[in-house]
């Protein structure tokens, strides 16, 4: 890795203007080798490729690029800024930094530990920390005080739990399954004869999804344990009247009794 890609002796922080807009400035321009001395003193050894040129920043102030030959740094680009005082004839070392180029490889974007985790990140052991506001979950079942109509709303409901899956929880596990693997749209349903809807394996879920998703239960399909939509299918169809092949007639081996083999003395 680079040593200390950054180091500055006095950084205008000047706005810059637009190149085109700035006359070229003679002095600046030529300090190619006072730019190279720079980059090579904060670059790892042998890591200065060829000057790609010099853009103006701003009055009396010029920006010169050599290549980054480093291999972990491929399309970054070593910046070197120089600066000179009004009606001096010498250039300074202003700024040293090492910039990303167009086509540079860069780090992923930072996201806080928080948002890191993705679906199937969680294995054996990990424990993923409570969220008290997920949208996807809405408070459950309070007890009413009456032993009668809470016994009854625990078992129709199945509820007991803090809170449970809210309509936004819903429509996103539906989406999500839907648009997935097991919806219509994954390439081993394009090619099933028959959908999930008319299949014996097929077993509905209770509750709201029920109108559109199920479990396949069948142990020969690629779905099997699976929540799959009404719209899927397989190969595996129950009621696909597929004829068996034919296995093919190996007749049994025969021996031919007179062939005799000669070997040459």
């Amino acid at each position: 890795m680079p040593a200390d890609t950054t180091t500055r002796t006095a950084a205008p922080r000047r706005t810059a203007r637009k190149s085109a807009a700035l006359k070229p400035d003679k002095v600046l321009f030529d300090a190619v080798d006072l730019a190279r001395e720079a980059a090579v003193s904060i670059a790892t050894p042998n890591t200065v490729g060829d000057h790609e040129g010099a853009v103006m920043l701003g009055e009396r102030l010029a920006m010169h690029y050599f290549t980054c030959t480093n291999k972990g740094y491929r399309g970054w680009r070593w910046a070197i800024a120089v600066a000179r005082a009004p009606r001096a004839k010498v250039a300074t070392v202003c700024e040293t930094n090492l910039l990303p180029g167009d086509d540079a490889v860069l780090a992923p974007e930072w996201l806080p530990y928080a948002e890191r985790l993705a679906p199937g990140d969680v294995g054996p052991g990990d424990v993923m920390p409570y969220i008290a506001d997920d949208p996807n979950l809405e408070p459950g079942f309070e007890a009413t005080g009456d032993e009668d109509v809470d016994r009854m709303a625990l078992f129709e409901l199945g509820l007991g739990r803090p809170r449970v899956l809210s309509r936004e929880g819903r429509e996103a596990a539906a989406t999500r399954w839907y648009d997935g693997e097991h919806g219509p749209r994954a390439a081993v349903a394009a090619q099933a004869k028959g959908n999930c809807s008319g299949c014996g394996y097929f077993l509905p879920m209770a509750g709201a999804l029920r109108r559109c998703f199920g479990v396949c239960t069948n142990e020969w399909s690629p779905s099997d344990g699976t929540v799959v939509s009404l719209d899927h299918g397989c190969g595996a169809h129950s009621e696909i009247h597929e004829e068996a092949p034919t296995p093919e007639k190996i007749e049994p081996p025969v021996l031919d009794d007179f062939a005799v083999d000669v070997e040459q003395g």
